[in-house]
């Protein structure tokens, strides 16, 4: 049993206990074997599941306890194959992190030394070679709104402790104080001053240290708030930085951000965690010295469920949890209603079966049907329906107006396409519908008149139409529904 340890501000601690592991590399760093040993699938999978409490005799209570009980619904969490890959994620991020920064590696403290009096003389050159190789990689989740990867993000970190006290370590005194991680929210603005002035401020909160105090002034610039950082991050041990919010990026300073983090990982060996919605791929990709670190194991890309096994495993999960006096079995019927609604989205499939159950208990029908799943969309997704809308058409173009929607596709060699700057990309294929509608047009003029009987729904009949009224093939193929419409708001324009 590891001993809790409450620090003078009161957080709660954990006293070091040092592990053996089977990885020869990892038992000479006190930082990696203060962490939790390594679990397998099952575990994982044991550790992140999340049941919410659960009677059936609860059934048989008035319906003004019953519509507060089923908002238990909420705290529950199906472990899913993403959740477990984000587990792997961060934790080998943590792990490799530590590997070039143990405090009993000679070269390691003369570099932290050489590099603390360089911050402190203000002679510290971030831009200068050194010869400290960092082991700090990063690491992106990418993914739909409401698809919770915050939430696991948390939920994984939570099964490592924040703060770590050591005494000793292997008979030698070893007074530090670790911390584990931290999260920061990317500031609205992209300020780089702000975000800076955030860790120095989440630092002392969970500490109970005062460099803000002692770091911070009214006049002092990024450039030498970001040495200062590193050198608290080894003060600190810091193993990982989780950067939520990233899609913030993109309104401003994206250039000067990415070489803010890559400086982090690069002079002080501090591993990051990027999280934010489908608008934030774009930064990373025009970004080579990010990419190249996130590549392979340190990027998920988190896409709403398909209706497929996932989806039914995730909707059998939470099926029991019925609090209507009448239980129903889930049908074919309720799965594609459940899916056609939310399109798979899990925060979406959650708080419909909520309020579906409540629906069913304000209305006295006391179970779950179909008119009953539909009458609850209409009423309280309202807000909702012209992003599913978009979901449900497949349409690239409409979705692509909602920039936390937008779908990014993982191909068989692992690297990922985006559809970019779509009004472009729709300009330029109107112009090829016309191009092959005039060709196909010119095409089908015979020599001798031949008659033909072609079926309605036979596109060939389309552009005899349009050649017989003089009305452009394009119109035509958009006026039967053959082409999407896309409306071009006041203000738009194609790119």
């Amino acid at each position: 049993m590891k001993n809790k340890i409450y620090l003078p501000n009161g957080v709660e601690a954990q006293e070091a206990c040092y592990n053996e592991f089977p990885i020869e590399e990892y038992n000479t760093n006190p930082f990696i074997q203060a962490l939790p040993l390594l679990a397998d699938k099952k575990t994982i999978i044991k550790k992140l599941m999340t049941i919410p409490p659960f009677k059936e005799e609860e059934r048989e209570l008035d319906s003004s306890y019953r519509v507060h009980i089923v908002q238990r619904l909420y705290k529950l969490f199906q472990p899913l194959p993403q959740h477990v890959r984000i587990w792997n994620m961060v934790f080998s991020l943590v792990f490799q992190g530590y590997m070039a920064r143990n405090p009993f590696d000679k070269e390691y403290i003369r570099y932290v030394n050489a590099t603390g009096k360089q911050i402190i003389n203000r002679t510290y050159d971030i831009n200068t070679r050194t010869d400290f190789r960092t082991t700090a990689n990063c690491g992106l989740l990418i993914g739909y709104s409401g698809m919770g990867k915050t939430t696991t993000v948390n939920k994984v970190l939570n099964n490592m402790p924040s703060v770590i006290v050591h005494d000793t370590y292997k008979g030698q005194h070893f007074n530090q104080t670790q911390l584990v991680h931290i999260t920061l929210q990317t500031p609205h603005n992209a300020s780089l001053k702000a975000l800076s002035l955030q860790f120095f401020m989440k630092v002392d909160e969970i500490l109970g240290t005062n460099n803000f105090k002692k770091y911070v002034s009214r006049n002092l610039s990024v450039d030498a708030m970001l040495p200062l950082m590193g050198i608290v991050s080894q003060n600190i041990g810091l193993g990982l930085m989780v950067l939520d919010e990233v899609q913030h990026l993109q309104n401003r300073g994206v250039q000067q951000m990415m070489n803010y983090f890559v400086t982090l990982m690069n002079s002080f060996g501090v591993p990051v965690i990027f999280i934010g919605t489908p608008a934030s791929y774009p930064i990373f990709q025009t970004e080579l010295r990010i990419a190249r670190r996130v590549s392979g194991s340190g990027e998920v890309i988190w896409n709403n469920m398909a209706n497929d096994n996932e989806f039914r495993l995730f909707l059998e999960s939470i099926w029991r949890y019925q609090w209507n006096q009448k239980f129903t079995h889930l049908s074919e019927e309720l799965i594609q209603i459940f899916y056609e609604e939310t399109q798979g989205i899990s925060d979406l499939i959650i708080k419909l079966f909520v309020n579906v159950q409540q629906m069913a208990i304000y209305s006295g029908k006391e179970e779950i049907t179909v008119e009953t799943v539909k009458r609850t969309v209409k009423e309280n997704f309202k807000m909702m329906k012209p992003m599913l809308d978009s979901l449900r058409s497949g349409n690239p173009y409409k979705i692509a107006k909602y920039e936390d929607l937008r779908r990014i596709e993982e191909t068989h060699n692992k690297r990922i396409e985006r559809l970019d700057q779509p009004e472009k990309k729709m300009k330029q294929n109107i112009i090829k519908v016309n191009q092959v509608a005039d060709t196909i047009s010119s095409s089908i003029k015979p020599k001798h008149k031949i008659l033909r009987d072609y079926t309605n729904d036979d596109i060939r009949k389309v552009f005899i139409q349009a050649n017989k009224s003089d009305v452009s093939p394009c119109l035509l193929l958009l006026e039967k529904g053959y082409i999407d419409e896309m409306s071009i708001g006041q203000g738009d324009h194609f790119l």
